[in-house]
């Protein structure tokens, strides 16, 4: 088996929701406190405001505090720690959700005053060649089936709209429509994009326009279909890919991100 490439780190991200439960407690909790016992570099865990996966459309409504939210939980460790807490701590324990295993690079950034984007947008060719993973461990009587496929991150503006609707509502709907497995909205506290500017949830300086990041995880044939939508709809912001092999919890459709 390839050795580990020197200095890399995996960024392992898993695709739940809030409500669901890991021995009587959130199961975000649980991973992160676990993860910590486990000496894991880092975890980080992330609430979206809306999506869509195998288990329905996740809305956030302000006045139920249960409404199911997507969440993912971020891990940072070398292959030979994240590999044995994966498949030995938390898949025997975790029956829904989506996880990837993933590298990133720049796929677009673009500034309103810029002229529109002439050339389709297209796909980077794989930076980084997950072969160089080990191959995941059994987690049972038979070996763990993995898909490689594509994260697509989209980083916007809160205020950002297409045709009088939020930007990311619309965008949902078209990867929806289109067959994708899956898609997560995450809200962000502060953030700054293309023109600098620093927007902030900050009492006194409340921003009318927070950054978000849409989130659409499913096989390159499937991600390939939504980037002529998504060149048109995005006006200015910032687009990544990232390679990822994906691991599917349970008996789960590949790539059914917000679960």
């Amino acid at each position: 088996m390839p050795a580990n490439l020197p200095g890399e780190r995996i960024l392992a991200r898993l695709y739940l929701r809030s409500t669901d439960l890991i021995h009587t407690q959130c199961a975000h909790d649980w991973i992160v406190t676990h993860a910590r016992k486990a000496g894991l570099a880092g975890a980080t865990v992330l609430e979206g405001i809306a999506g869509f996966g195998s288990r329905g459309v996740l809305p956030l409504s302000p006045w139920h505090v249960s409404t199911p939210r997507p969440v993912i939980v971020e891990l940072v460790e070398d292959v030979a720690r994240l590999f044995p807490f994966l498949a030995n701590t938390l898949f025997p324990l975790l029956h829904h959700g989506t996880i990837t295993l993933e590298r990133a690079a720049v796929l677009m950034y673009r500034h309103r005053d810029l002229d529109r984007l002439q050339a389709p947008l297209q796909l980077h060719d794989r930076i980084a060649d997950l072969s160089t993973l080990p191959a995941f461990p059994s987690t049972g009587s038979t070996a763990m089936q993995t898909t490689d496929g594509i994260l697509l991150r989209i980083f916007a503006g809160e205020s950002d709209q297409v045709d009088n609707r939020p930007l990311h509502e619309v965008l949902i709907a078209k990867a929806r429509e289109l067959g994708l497995a899956g898609a997560t909205v995450l809200k962000g506290s502060m953030g700054f994009g293309a023109h600098s500017v620093l927007h902030t949830t900050k009492l006194l300086e409340l921003s009318t326009d927070l950054p978000i990041v849409i989130e659409l995880v499913d096989t390159e044939e499937k991600i390939q279909t939504l980037l002529p939508h998504v060149q048109e709809m995005v006006k200015e912001g910032l687009i990544t890919m990232e390679t990822v092999r994906i691991l599917p919890c349970g008996t789960r459709a590949v790539g059914s991100t917000a679960s």
